[in-house]
């Protein structure tokens, strides 16, 4: 029951030559796209929540997430090399452990992707807001940019910046790439410019206490901060759409995610070392939950006037070290850039239930393509509704910690599915290695774990239900119509002597 159905990856290939999407990215988009990724809410936003968590010490939690990524990162070059096909985990899990065990990586990187595309917009928003006060001297009603958590009704800008992109991947992926290229060379210079400015402000003795909240803030941050790395594998969905995906793949993956890590130390230093990062603590000597009405109220008594109550940190840092029109340019720059991480987020999401509805585990219209467009704009258009409203009613941690839960789900089983196929199928190319791959894969498996338990409760339970909801509709719709249940497996074009049909250029 839970192993059956394995669809082999010749299978998986061919089906991708039957009903492909064409090939346009190159090994520089590809690393672009997951620096687009990779960089956003996370060192823009979530700075503050990881302060909150575990103060100073959020720079220890920031090398604990980079860490897992690295190793599952090397686990997801194997495999996308292996597979140049759309589908991430999902993919990688039907070929090696089956049906039902894909489905549930593919349920789960709906959290991956479609929450954390509403994350980022929530993040987005925070900035917006934040900018036009300090530049334009407006103030915009509490009401209608902050969910209900936090004493808000609806979160217009967050709603309204999802939609937007919404539109923008309906029209090419080629088109968004090339949008998404420049919002990343301004979102490193934003980066760049509060390194240099924020670093020779730092004050050694804001690192002290450096743990106020002890090992377990720092895995709590950990697990948050796993958040700003997670869009290096969205580079992999992307794989059927890059040209010498064997090459060009890994290239992406790896490079965006060491680029990253070193701006990531960089930028949290800055932030502790110029403002200091101490949590706001209750009577009883523990931290405030981020995004909590207690944390809320906690930071209007202060007046803001500490960098874990800014829903824009790192323009805040500047402007409190003496930087203010500098501080006003990067939350402009966070602004312009942060909408990149929605779009790989979203692409993403759209990919993997393309590929799952090409396989028949969801309705065939999901996979329908534009006859102009050349994209899955029936997925992508329901995502965009879907993101809007998570962005529109949920504060900004809630959404991360989420996704997370789906994704370290789905790194996990990414860890076992490269070892296993080592075993079934050693001889097959694989243009790309891990190196020590058992020990690598392992240790990616334990970290995702150890990230997973570090969650909270709340969280943990939210993602068995949404497990638990997968698995109904599995087995409701699914399972009956899987075309490897049906044994509709495709062969490759060549061996069943059909011409491949022509694929349209993307207009």
């Amino acid at each position: 029951m839970i192993f059956d159905r394995v669809k082999s990856l010749d299978a998986i290939l061919a089906t991708a030559e039957k009903k492909s999407l064409t090939r346009t990215l190159g090994a520089f988009q590809l690393t672009m796209l997951g620096i687009g990724g990779i960089i956003g809410t996370g060192i823009f936003v979530l700075t503050a929540e990881a302060a909150q968590k575990a103060g100073p010490g959020m720079m220890v939690s920031f090398v604990i997430a980079a860490v897992v990524c690295a190793v599952a990162a090397l686990c997801y070059a194997e495999l996308a090399s292996m597979v140049p096909v759309s589908g991430s985990a999902y993919t990688y899990t039907y070929a090696v452990m089956g049906e039902l065990l894909a489905w549930m990586v593919g349920w789960a990187l709906v959290l991956e992707y479609a929450v954390a595309a509403g994350a980022v917009s929530v993040g987005w928003s925070g900035y917006f807001v934040g900018l036009l006060e300090n530049m334009a001297g407006i103030s915009l009603p509490d009401a209608y940019t902050l969910g209900p958590s936090q004493g808000g009704i609806i979160n217009l800008p967050a709603m309204i910046i999802a939609l937007l992109v919404t539109g923008l991947l309906v029209l090419g992926t080629t088109e968004s790439a090339f949008v998404n290229s420049i919002l990343v060379v301004v979102k490193i210079t934003a980066l760049a410019a509060f390194v240099v400015l924020a670093i020779p402000a730092m004050n050694m003795e804001n690192f002290e206490p450096f743990a106020p909240l002890g090992f377990a803030g720092i895995s709590a941050a950990a697990a948050s901060i796993f958040f700003a790395y997670v869009g290096f594998d969205a580079v992999s969905t992307a794989a059927e759409e890059t040209k010498n995906p064997q090459r060009n793949v890994p290239i992406g993956l790896i490079g965006s995610l060491a680029i990253c890590t070193v701006f990531y130390l960089l930028v949290a230093s800055g932030v502790v070392g110029g403002v200091g990062a101490q949590p706001i603590m209750d009577e009883a000597g523990k931290g405030l939950a981020p995004g909590s009405t207690e944390l809320t109220a906690a930071c209007k008594e202060i007046g803001d006037a500490a960098v874990v109550c800014s829903k824009e940190a790192l323009a805040w840092t500047l402007r409190e070290i003496g930087w203010p029109q500098i501080g006003n340019l990067l939350g402009l720059a966070a602004g312009l850039a942060l909408p990149s991480v929605i779009l790989m987020m979203m692409f993403g999401q759209t990919r993997i239930f393309f590929v799952m509805s090409r396989d028949g585990l969801l309705p065939n219209v999901f996979s329908r393509i534009h006859p102009k467009f050349n994209t899955p704009y029936v997925i992508t258009i329901m995502t965009g509704v879907f993101v809007a409203a998570f962005a529109a009613f949920f504060p900004v941690g809630a959404l991360a910690d989420i996704s997370n839960s789906g994704t370290l789900f789905a790194f996990a089983m990414v860890g076992i599915a490269v070892m296993v196929l080592r075993r079934k199928d050693p001889d097959r190319k694989r243009p790309f290695r891990t190196p020590l791959v058992y020990v690598v894969a392992p240790v990616a498996i334990v970290g995702c774990l150890y990230l997973f338990f570090s969650l909270s409760n709340y969280t943990k339970l939210l993602f068995v239900i949404w497990a638990a909801i997968g698995l109904v509709v599995y087995f409701l719709y699914s399972r009956s119509r899987s075309h490897v249940g049906r044994g509709v497996v495709d062969v490759h074009e060549d061996d069943a002597g059909i011409p491949p049909p022509p694929i349209p250029p993307i207009s």
